[in-house]
């Protein structure tokens, strides 16, 4: 089950949570640099993540699963998150150039069905890129953190979810060395705490980031049309039940001319 949507927006706004977006951030922009002019989604619980490229992306969304909830995101601007059914997103077919998964894979009840919608609407020459709690380190057996609950992922486990779901691996890395915990200790030292775990423990991290292409000889699969449910949370917490969100169309996620 998933964690509900103001959990999510709780932790990241704690000195860990913080320290957590922007190690895993991090990780993110060294692999894929920039993006100038392309389409990116974020699914699951993917603002901290994909917020920093709202400046140079053709079309961004955040799509939240309805098993969560969804915030009204970004607050200044246009709304760009859509609460959505994970395993049947309302996208076209090879129409997306990045996806980011967090917060999501592991607290999915449908992860297959989740993983061929992926493959659906992933472009040919798209990146996937997975973060997931690593079942091998402390995070992932701390509820107090959102990397602690649902069901973790060895690198092993990962790998044959991504052949089975007709997805490559083209990089693997690890992240989150940092000890679980708002510490003031911890924080402070966390630049330097996950340095050294990346060099000599990197088997312990907190969560794998991986990034894979699509096999494009695959088939794609025939899918039911996605259901929408109004239920959005705003940045003070209420609950929006009249307005929701609407889904982008095909011509709001291809780049303008």
């Amino acid at each position: 089950m998933h964690l509900d949507v103001l959990e999510l927006r709780a932790f990241y706004a704690t000195p860990l949570g913080s320290v957590a977006r922007r190690v895993i951030a991090g990780h993110i922009r060294r692999l894929w640099g920039r993006v100038p002019g392309e389409t990116i989604v974020g699914i699951g619980y993917a603002p901290p993540y994909i917020g920093g490229y709202r400046a140079e992306a053709a079309r961004i969304v955040a799509l939240m699963p309805a098993a969560q909830g969804a915030l009204v995101w970004p607050l200044a601007t246009t709304v760009n998150a859509v609460m959505v059914e994970e395993q049947s997103l309302p996208l076209p077919d090879n129409s997306i150039d990045r996806i980011v998964v967090v917060h999501c894979l592991e607290l999915s009840e449908h992860a297959r069905p989740m993983m061929r919608e992926l493959w659906r609407v992933l472009a040919p020459e798209g990146r996937l890129l997975l973060v997931v709690p690593n079942r091998h380190s402390v995070w992932s057996r701390r509820e107090a953190t959102p990397f602690g609950h649902g069901q973790p992922y060895s690198r092993s486990q990962l790998q044959k979810l991504l052949a089975e779901s007709m997805f490559t691996p083209v990089s693997w890395s690890s992240a989150l060395h940092v000890p679980p915990v708002n510490r003031a200790f911890a924080i402070r030292r966390a630049g330097f705490l996950e340095r050294l775990g990346s060099r000599y423990w990197p088997g312990l991290a907190g969560v794998h980031i991986v990034e894979a292409t699509k096999e494009v000889h695959g088939v794609i699969p025939a899918g039911a049309g996605a259901r929408r449910i109004g239920r959005l949370a705003t940045a003070d917490g209420s609950v929006n039940r009249t307005s929701p969100a609407k889904a982008p169309s095909t011509g709001d996620l291809r780049p303008r001319q």
